[in-house]
């Protein structure tokens, strides 16, 4: 079920930590909407079919980071510059 999600908090991160990616600040901004799977993934897209012909889903590479309150994470970023999901690893202090 798709619920409603604040990215705020994760572009103010790439700001500080990423600032010669803009592309990636711009695409987490549109990440305002998610399904969470269990309660340490969240995802953006549609994950039916991943990188087959057709899917959303079409993986192109994982930026690890790490924020004080949440912890470790890694981002999917999908082929057309998307945020696909977050996958929290570790839990903040």
């Amino acid at each position: 079920m798709w619920v409603k999600y604040n990215p705020n908090w994760l572009v103010t991160l790439l700001e500080e930590q990423l600032p010669e990616k803009p592309e990636i600040i711009e695409a987490a901004g549109q990440c305002t909407r998610g399904v969470w799977e269990k309660k340490d993934y969240i995802y953006f897209v549609n994950t039916k079919n991943p990188d087959l012909p057709g899917s959303e889903w079409q993986f192109k590479e994982n930026l690890i980071l790490e924020d004080a309150d949440r912890g470790m994470f890694v981002l999917d970023i999908l082929k057309d510059g998307r945020i696909g999901g977050i996958q929290f690893i570790s839990p903040g202090d």
